[in-house]
């Protein structure tokens, strides 16, 4: 398969597989048909062996794993799909993992602290731009002093020692105002109280594990319950574009190939560039840019093109464009602006086809042979051919309770790190200040050595005994991360601040 059919018009409209890395766009009013081809753009995919991952936004895309078979309006598909001239059209399943950043609709996803990164961080916080430099100094003290941030009371507690120690961290980073680090801290409870700590943790979700393909050779559509995020709709474009910078980070270059390696689907893309400052903006549009050489197709889903910057729409090769309303002097800017965005047809007036497109119509234009665009048509869309209407949870709770991956990712694991570093730091501390610890410390040999006699025998009372397995214990489980410091082990931030050891 090198091609995807999409619809007809004039002629058929297909998408070719070797330039699907280059991105697209689908955009329409709502109820148009923008979310039957999104449906349909998946399931060609998952076909042609290429995994996808795609937000569930409106709770009706979690049909994937189930046959359209019996569904309302199947008997309307199939006449759609003979009326194109496929006579193949089959109502079938397609393999499907569902996620979900709560755990409750899919398996759990969570990333670290430290992964996220301090830009993104702060988007999600919403903090201001003294605030977020508060952010990049905890993130600089966490890596110089190997102090892991996994989750937010890691982030808490570090706060809490920048905060403690404001005078001493300001001669060498700058300025940390106690008013600073106490909003920042309050916006950690609000996102507490939204649910978003059950995002932070381990096991850290492995992109990777999107990237599957089934026994039969079809691609994985993974799809990720985001109704619930859409109440919390900066943590919702945060993790995408977390993800966005992860898959840049992380995979290999590959260059142009006969198919993708993977295709990602931003719904509700316009939450992506709400109130995003210009840094953030230039960093995905160099990440859309870059990495189709990662073997990743982007693509899309908006109200309308305009939703997007010129800077990441100009990079969108694929097309598909489905009724807009020309209801108000503003709409019919809209409708103006996104004719524009389409190669003309001498034949066809963009600008009022586009408001005159029934449900389930769309304008298209794809990359052609050359890589330009095709000249753009009014194209009747294929019917999908899952589950449109939403499945029942319980058949869906089954697909998720037969996931492998389950035994992955369902248990949280909760293993040393910043809050625990801290805590340790501050027992020693106390330990130091009794009255006659300097006295016992030269006794025993002082340091890591007298805790060592205290531990296997060497004199002294319980309460130093305690101390010593206490730091011999954080040295073992930390020894890897000291010896790495020590031979000059670099942390580098990648493109949107995660972490990535190289």
């Amino acid at each position: 398969m090198s091609e995807l059919f999409v619809g007809k018009g004039e002629s058929a409209r297909a998408l070719l597989l070797k330039y699907a890395n280059r991105h697209g766009l689908i955009a329409g009013a709502t109820g148009t048909g923008k979310t039957f081809t999104l449906r349909l753009l998946a399931e060609k995919f998952s076909k042609a062996g290429v995994p996808v991952f795609l937000a569930d936004v409106k709770g009706d895309l979690n049909g994937f794993a189930f046959s359209g078979e019996g569904d309302a309006r199947i008997d309307a598909f199939k006449a759609r799909a003979e009326e194109l001239g496929e006579a193949d059209y089959r109502p079938q399943a397609f393999p499907t993992c569902y996620w979900d950043l709560y755990g409750e609709k899919g398996l759990p996803v969570r990333t670290t602290i430290s992964e996220l990164g301090p830009m993104l961080l702060a988007r999600i916080l919403e903090v201001n731009d003294t605030q977020e430099g508060v952010l990049n100094i905890v993130f600089r003290i966490a890596d110089e002093e190997g102090l892991l941030l996994f989750d937010l009371k890691d982030l808490r507690a570090l706060l809490q020692y920048v905060a403690d120690n404001a005078a001493e961290i300001g001669t060498k980073y700058g300025n940390v105002s106690a008013q600073s680090v106490g909003a920042i801290m309050r916006q950690i409870l609000t996102l507490e109280n939204q649910g978003a700590d059950q995002f932070f943790g381990e096991p850290a979700l492995d992109l990777n594990d999107f990237i599957r393909q089934s026994p039969d050779g079809r691609g994985y559509v993974n799809v990720l319950a985001a109704d619930p995020l859409m109440r919390s709709p900066r943590l919702y474009a945060t993790f995408l574009l977390w993800m966005l910078s992860e898959f840049f980070e992380n995979l290999p270059e590959v260059g142009d190939q006969e198919k993708p390696k993977l295709v990602f689907f931003f719904d509700e893309a316009h939450l992506l560039f709400s109130d995003a400052p210009p840094a953030l903006i230039q960093k995905i549009e160099q990440a859309v840019r870059l990495i189709r050489s990662k073997g990743v197709g982007v693509y899309f889903i908006s109200q309308n093109p305009t939703d997007i910057p010129d800077t990441v729409l100009g990079q969108l090769g694929n097309r598909v464009q489905h009724a807009l309303r020309a209801f108000t002097p503003r709409d019919q800017k809209a409708v103006r602006a996104a004719a524009q965005t389409f190669r003309a047809n001498p034949n066809l007036d963009i600008e009022t086809a586009i408001t005159e497109l029934k449900t389930g119509e769309a304008l298209v234009s794809f990359l052609d042979e050359s890589g330009a665009p095709t000249v753009t048509e009014t194209t009747k869309i294929y019917p999908p051919e899952s589950k449109a209407d939403p499945a029942d949870p319980s058949a869906v709770a089954d697909v998720i309770g037969r996931e492998y991956l389950g035994s992955k990712y369902k248990t949280a694991i909760d293993r040393e790190s910043a809050y625990e570093m801290l805590a340790a730091r501050v027992e020693k501390e106390d330990v130091a200040a009794e009255p006659g610890a300097a006295s016992e410390t030269a006794s025993q040999g002082g340091g890591l050595l007298g805790a060592l006699g205290g531990l296997f025998g060497g004199g002294g009372n319980s309460r130093r005994q305690s101390v010593g397995e206490a730091m011999v214990k954080s040295v073992a489980r930390n020894i890897a991360g000291q010896i790495g410091r020590q031979i000059g082990r670099q942390i580098l931030r990648g493109l949107f601040g995660s972490l990535s050891k190289r």
